[in-house]
């Protein structure tokens, strides 16, 4: 029986009960009509739903493939680096059998270098410096980038040994020198000097509680927790000198203290006797990134050295202290990744040289000094890095009774990526001075700014930390501009010296800097 069949009989049964007989069938063969085309549309969406599926599969099968044979490579770049650290691992192993580092211990060279050829307009001999501006006499440091025209190299020479009881040795000798002039043969013009040698005990055994990780040391050095700020080079604090001391006493894992004695002799006086010297105790105290620093200065009778000006010295200082508190961020001042250090140092007496502890013989002891320093590193976008400064100083009293120096330094490097061989350097530096010296060493009262910019196309090989890696090897153009006021300020200074005045200057030169 067919359909039709079916749908005659349902005509007679319904016509029998007197209905429409019919409407009733072509209606319900529209009806399975319908049904049918709505059958064979989802058979349809079906078969191509099917021929995506299989595509996808397809698709699959090709990224498996792809991702085994990536997988494949990998496995053999990891056994081709695994079996180089076996071979590195193996000539350490003999190296390390020539010289054994518990018998004979290990030498270790390190160093750091400036050269470079800097001349102006005029094709001659141009002046420069960090310093060379008014403020620079009480620490007033401008950007270094394109503006040291001198030589200045530094080379020390370590022995290092570790012993079967565990204690560490160590003994270092440096040999510096510095000067401007540009022959090859300057043994007549050489400032050089063992400027450090010392030696050092660590981990000795015997030692325990909070010195169980401390270091002793005793000799001529530069302090090992210096630090500065490297565009300006200016230090921050700078303890230098002759004598011992011991760092990491460790009060608890984030608080450790380093404590020294030194003796030195002021700078930059001919007239003062060797005997007179300058004693500093100190006290550089650490809590996790915040550093604390307390030092005490005596000196017997610096107050009846011979005297180099026309002023009376009765108040010449002959004891001070300072103190300075630092914080060493792991970000650029909490805003975005980087690092940053800042400091704020104050300075009384014989402590109002606030930088180079100790150096200054001039001071009053009603001297008083407020220093602020800071600093960081960050990277703005991909390729583009930024090193901003700032340097600031207050020093009343320092020479004679009612002088006034002020000045603040701003200062950036800006570095641009080119490749990872090539980037540009720019930087820029402003400095506003307010310099009231009351006439010692016949200074005059000065106020105005001083400018600086430079470029300089520098070679590097590597970017593997934009600010630091070295050597770099530079060319630059820098321009100096200053107020016409400043150029009063002294007879001697760098400033308003012949063909070096107000009014702008440039100056063009080459450059390498290392450090390793």
């Amino acid at each position: 029986m067919n359909i039709f069949s079916v749908t005659a009989m349902t005509g007679i049964l319904i016509s029998g009960l007197g209905l429409p007989t019919l409407a009733f069938a072509n209606n319900n063969a529209a009806s399975i009509e319908s049904r049918l085309e709505q059958l064979e549309k989802r058979v349809q969406q079906a078969e191509r739903r099917a021929q995506l599926a299989e595509a996808k599969v397809q698709g699959a099968r090709v990224d498996t493939r792809r991702l085994e044979n990536a997988v494949a490579e990998n496995s053999a770049q990891t056994r081709e680096a695994h079996q180089a650290v076996q071979e590195t691992e193996k000539r350490t192993a003999a190296l390390e059998k020539k010289v054994p580092e518990k018998e004979d211990g290990w030498f270790e060279l390190h160093g750091y270098a400036r050269s470079g050829l800097m001349m102006n307009q005029r094709a001659t001999h141009s002046r420069g410096g960090p310093y060379l501006t008014p403020a620079g006499d009480t620490g007033g440091a401008v950007g270094r980038l394109g503006n040291e025209p001198d030589t200045y190299a530094e080379v020390y020479l370590e022995k290092k040994q570790r012993l079967d009881n565990g204690a560490t040795t160590r003994f270092m000798v440096m040999l510096a020198d510095g000067q401007e002039s540009y022959n090859d043969w300057t043994a007549s013009t050489s400032t050089l000097n063992v400027s450090q040698a010392f030696a050092e005990l660590g981990s000795l055994p015997s030692f325990s509680g909070v010195f169980k990780d401390s270091t002793l040391w005793a000799g001529k050095r530069v302090d090992r927790d210096n630090f500065e700020i490297h565009w300006l080079d200016s230090k921050i604090i700078a303890l230098n000198g002759t004598g011992g001391g011991i760092y990491d006493v460790k009060w608890s894992d984030d608080a450790k203290s380093n404590f020294s004695l030194i003796g030195r002799s002021f700078d930059g006086i001919e007239e003062v006797n060797d005997d007179i010297q300058s004693y500093i105790l100190t006290a550089n105290n650490y809590f996790g990134p915040v550093q604390w620093l307390l030092s005490g200065i005596k000196a017997k009778d610096n107050e009846y050295r011979e005297n180099r000006t026309d002023h009376s010295m009765d108040n010449a200082g002959n004891k001070g202290y300072l103190t300075m508190l630092a914080y060493h961020g792991d970000d650029f001042y909490g805003l975005r990744p980087g690092m940053s250090k800042t400091a704020l140092s104050y300075g009384h007496g014989l402590g109002a040289e606030v930088k180079t502890v100790g150096t200054r013989a001039e001071l009053t002891n009603d001297a008083d000094t407020v220093r602020l320093a800071t600093y960081g590193t960050t990277e703005l976008a991909k390729g583009w890095d930024l090193a901003p400064a700032i340097l600031a100083q207050s020093s009343t009293d320092r020479y004679i009774k009612g002088d006034d120096y002020k000045w603040l330094t701003l200062n950036a490097r800006l570095l641009q990526g080119i490749t990872e061989n090539f980037a540009l350097a720019y930087e820029a530096s402003w400095q506003y001075m307010d310099l009231d010296p009351k006439g010692y060493l016949d200074y005059d009262k000065v106020k105005g700014d001083f400018y600086k910019l430079t470029f300089a196309p520098t070679f590097r090989p590597d970017d593997l930390s934009p600010f630091f890696t070295r050597p770099e090897l530079r060319v630059y153009a820098t321009y100096m501009d200053w107020d016409k006021a400043l150029d009063n300020y002294s007879a001697n200074d760098t400033l308003g010296q012949t063909g070096f005045t107000a009014g702008g200057q440039w100056s063009f030169g080459v450059q390498m800097e290392t450090w390793f």
